[in-house]
């Protein structure tokens, strides 16, 4: 049984972390594709991604093969032999058990190692992005506004690196407006950040209180673009990237760093240690539930319908736990609730798996009083 758990949560886990990577990877291309990243930047951006990804799918996956693998075996009947052996639905629970907590650990090197080091990546590889001048700002044909009060516009780009027809709009100040049109320019870099060297063309200055336009022709004219990009510096580090010990030993300093409160950084902290176990109360109910179910012609949709329902009500009480944790950091043993809930839930089905109802005996029928 443990065999067959492992081989349909493998499909399942494949088919869902496609499902989920896929649509995750269709916002990042329309993301970064359009601000002229390569396609080896979308890759590895996805990449990243991955082990988010698969967090999200590991407990539903687990659900499904041991609801998958019960019902088969119940329809085949292979669990009506097993329990004419002698074994009780709680013995057949075991490799059920064991299942769930191979999945746990699975999630648990997810949740505490690789989502939070994934994370941190992708956060250094966002901020050293958006520095990019050449995604920025070298787009042909578009007017492009890299931040408020700026627009910049490139007709055309030659394969030297020349740029054709420049138009760049400064309104960022208040008092008057900076207009630049010039017919070709480059972009340099030196120590101080990139600049933009604009060749044969006009600079208009508008004077909001005057209401006046003054305009001077240059032959040659740099300007600082390095306020137009990011700057790269190291981003600032967000609670889902640190690590676990750190986030249960320095709890204010980290608070403090994150701008979090308390209850939030101790959520973060022991949520990766719910996570885990979730995985192993999802496999439980689906288990579970279906042992409840006796013969039917009609199978066991109803025991697979009120599965799913008992593993929403679980997660609706994780929801429900999360912001008074967040309020009161004394309350973080909340956490837990959902786990302990999905634990007891499984247990109250598998005790009446274990002793089925049995309908009253009917009354004794009383002998005919003589004629």
């Amino acid at each position: 049984m443990l065999s067959q758990l492992m081989v349909v949560f493998g499909f399942f886990a494949l088919v869902l972390v496609m499902v989920y990577w896929v649509n995750r990877s269709v916002s990042l291309f329309d993301e970064l594709i359009a601000d002229g990243h390569t396609a080896g930047i979308f890759l590895e951006f996805t990449l990243l991604s991955l082990p988010g990804v698969i967090a999200i799918v590991l407990p539903i996956a687990a659900f499904g093969a041991a609801v998958y693998v019960t019902n088969r075996m119940s329809n085949e009947s292979e669990l009506t032999v097993i329990k004419t052996m002698g074994y009780s639905p709680w013995r057949i629970a075991r490799p059920v058990l064991v299942f769930g907590l191979v999945i746990g650990a699975m999630m648990a090197i997810l949740s505490h190692l690789l989502v939070p080091a994934s994370i941190a990546q992708l956060r250094l590889r966002e901020s050293q992005i958006s520095g990019s001048v050449s995604a920025r700002l070298l787009h042909e044909g578009t007017f492009l506004h890299p931040t408020r009060g700026v627009t910049f516009y490139i007709r055309d780009i030659t394969p030297e690196g020349e740029l054709k027809d420049v138009y760049l709009s400064d309104r960022r100040d208040s008092r008057r407006s900076m207009t630049y049109t010039a017919e070709t320019a480059y972009i340099l870099r030196d120590d101080s950040g990139p600049k933009l060297a604009m060749k044969s063309g006009i600079a208009q200055t508008f004077l909001r209180a005057e209401e006046t336009l003054s305009t001077t022709n240059f032959t040659d004219l740099t300007y600082d673009i390095s306020e137009l990009v990011s700057a790269g510096n190291q981003p600032g580090r967000r609670s889902r990237q640190i690590s676990t010990w750190e986030l249960l030993t320095r709890t204010n300093a980290v608070a403090a760093e994150v701008d979090d409160s308390i209850g939030e950084v101790l959520e973060e902290a022991h949520m990766r240690f719910e996570q885990p176990l979730l995985c192993v109360v999802a496999a439980l109910i689906g288990y579970a539930a279906l042992m409840t179910g006796t013969f039917s012609r009609f199978g066991i949709t109803r025991q697979i319908v009120g599965a799913i329902f008992l593993l929403v009500l679980v997660k609706l009480v994780e929801s429900a736990v999360s912001d008074p944790v967040r309020a009161n950091a004394a309350l973080w043993p909340l956490i837990y609730l959902p786990s302990v809930t999905g634990t007891g839930i499984a247990g109250v089905l598998l005790w009446r798996a274990s002793r089925p109802f049995r309908p009253g005996k009917p009354a004794p029928e009383t002998e005919a009083a003589p004629a």
